[in-house]
């Protein structure tokens, strides 16, 4: 095929835009999506998903796709523009919302906070006022992360593992007493059945995930996603290459995590060092 340059007088929205190319360079390359999977070495259905706009693919699958059609960089530079599309987080974000509710169990490790699901109003609101919701918008938000708390509750629960890295625990609240009782709540979450919490001490040294907050979720069919996040951006993986390469770093982390008992031990002791409203002043 020769070198074709990337059309741009489609739709407006650089996501859409994306999609539509890598329709039209397909279909003019006369190949089915299962002839371009065998091709390039992934699942069919994640070339079907990035036609249809569910997803950009990561950045390895736009690299393989632009070389492929010999678009010489214009392929990558419509996924980078996709990337960067302010309305992304938002859809992916609400579909990762309505796979939650469908998982049959969830695993999660944490860089730097505790998870919504594991946490107080008073650390949400923290939270979510350090990254810059206030009012109306931070009362909104801190009330819809509180009534996603049911998902671990109730009958038929599903399984919820979180591993924390120690930085987490590190990082108190500048209220003591909302972080006190963020510690208890995270006591009381792991004496439920249906959790198990973890805490990956920072002596463990380097690991593959020292830089991604990640959740896992096991479909009822057995299929497997993640989701990994930073303050900015969250990103849906459905590939399966890149959610077991994830899932490899996981266990590779939960292995060198101390054990659900170890890790209450060590939370309890954190709890003990926080000052408590009637402590006695000292002299």
């Amino acid at each position: 095929m020769p070198p074709r340059k990337a059309t741009t007088g489609r739709s407006q929205s650089p996501r859409r835009r994306f999609a539509e190319e890598l329709k039209a360079l397909r279909v003019e390359s006369g190949e089915s999506l299962r002839r371009l999977a065998e091709r390039m070495g992934w699942d069919w259905s994640l070339f079907g998903k990035m036609e249809n706009g569910e997803t950009i693919g990561g950045p390895e699958v736009a690299l393989a796709l632009d070389q492929h059609y010999g678009m010489k960089g214009g392929l990558l530079a419509l996924w980078e523009l996709a990337l960067g599309d302010s309305t992304q987080f938002k859809e992916q974000y609400r579909r990762y919302m309505k796979l939650e509710a469908e998982t049959a169990s969830l695993s999660h490790f944490s860089v730097s906070t505790i998870h919504g699901l594991l946490q107080t109003d008073g650390y949400a609101t923290a939270v979510l006022s350090a990254g810059g919701a206030s009012g109306v918008e931070l009362s909104q938000q801190v009330e819809a992360r509180a009534s996603r708390r049911a998902l671990l509750m109730g009958d038929g629960v599903p399984h919820f593992r979180t591993i924390l890295s120690e930085a987490v625990l590190r990082t108190p609240l500048a209220d003591p007493q909302e972080w006190r009782a963020q510690l208890e709540h995270l006591l009381a979450m792991a004496d439920h059945p249906r959790i198990t919490l973890q805490v990956l001490l920072q002596t463990a040294g380097v690991h593959g995930l020292d830089s991604t907050d990640v959740m896992f979720l096991r479909l009822p069919g057995g299929q497997s996603v993640a989701y990994t996040e930073n303050a900015h951006r969250g990103e849906l993986i459905e590939e399966s290459t890149s959610v077991d390469r994830l899932q490899v770093a996981y266990d590779a982390v939960r292995d060198l995590a101390l054990s659900p008992a170890q890790s209450r031990t060590f939370i309890l002791r954190m709890l003990e060092e926080v000052p408590c409203d009637d402590a006695p002043p000292s002299t």
